[in-house]
């Protein structure tokens, strides 16, 4: 039986993308990022529904005032990453579900060529576009899998004594030609595109990654359900890094490890031998407490470096 031509109409006026951003206490970020979006309008159908995590920056009154075209959420509460984009989502029109950051800057032609690749190209799960830095150099968004021996080096002392060693650049992909059309493990949150095929299988964030390490895990779940992964460096977007988790950097340190452990215990124990798990989680625990402890401990010194050097 045809669609009646109100059906038809429905279908014809479908955003190719929603765009889903979760805002805490970054007003600026958020305006040049909304901005950002209103200057590529007539690109390709696009919403966007902003999801303000209770900031006491202005941040509502700002999007309100000043972009009153995009849907805003006011929270009274911060619901976090993960569940400020997955709240968003109950809400898309959009054939593909685009989370992106506040601070981030979207380039003229990438949400056109995000929207056309994810056409041209159904058995793709996931999206990512390439990130540059401030600078406009490269940032290594696509990546392999977390790996125990990536994390000693990443980030760490040890990385900084072999800054060339193998298993972060493994890590980090930079054997790979990033101006090339890739396959890839997984990319940034920052901007990940899931697609109108993989939706329903993927379905959201699992909300118990309140922030950190939900793209890994979304990716993880596209692969098992039989969906690419592509990493599109003809879509830029260039992303500030931080901006609003600067603002508590110890309380991110520490969601950052329990996120990084939650994967593990997901996706990686149950592929151990059942009677090595409980020592290989308790091995796994005990290395990320003390690399996060390790982290905090510098911060704290660095500040009190700051504060006495006044």
């Amino acid at each position: 039986m045809r669609g009646s031509s109100h059906d038809r109409h429905e279908k014809q006026v479908k955003p190719d993308l929603s765009i889903t951003i979760c805002s805490w206490n970054a007003c600026d970020d958020l305006r040049n990022c909304l901005a950002s979006l209103r200057a590529v309008r007539d690109e390709t159908s696009f919403e966007v529904i902003v999801v303000e995590n209770n900031s006491e920056d202005g941040s509502g009154q700002m999007c309100a005032k000043e972009f009153p075209e995009f849907t805003l959420l006011e929270q009274s509460q911060n619901l976090g990453f993960t569940g400020g984009h997955n709240l968003a989502r109950t809400k898309i029109t959009g054939r593909h579900w685009f989370p992106l950051n506040s601070d981030t800057i979207v380039h003229p032609g990438a949400l056109a060529k995000i929207a056309q690749f994810a056409q041209e190209n159904p058995d793709i799960g996931i999206i990512g576009p390439k990130l540059l830095n401030g600078d406009g150099t490269l940032q290594y968004s696509c990546r392999r899998f977390p790996n125990p021996v990536a994390a000693l080096f990443r980030n760490t002392f040890l990385g900084k004594i072999f800054p060339n060693n193998k298993a972060t650049k493994n890590y980090l992909m930079k054997d790979l030609d990033h101006n090339a059309v890739t396959d890839v493990d997984w990319v940034s949150g920052a901007a990940i595109v899931i697609t109108e095929a993989a939706l329903p299988a993927v379905e959201q964030f699992d909300p118990e990654f309140y922030m950190f390490c939900e793209d890994v895990d979304i990716c993880w779940r596209a692969h098992e359900k039989g969906f690419r992964v592509v990493y599109l460096p003809t879509a830029e977007i260039t992303h500030l890094i931080g901006r609003s988790t600067d603002k508590a950097p110890n309380r991110m340190i520490f969601r950052f490890h329990r996120s990084m452990l939650l994967f593990y215990k997901k996706h990686m124990i149950p592929k151990v031998f059942l009677p090595l798990r409980p020592f290989v989680y308790l091995a796994a625990a005990g290395a990320l407490a003390a690399r996060a402890g390790l982290f905090i401990v510098k911060n704290r010194m660095d500040a009190l470096r700051r504060r006495f050097s006044k």
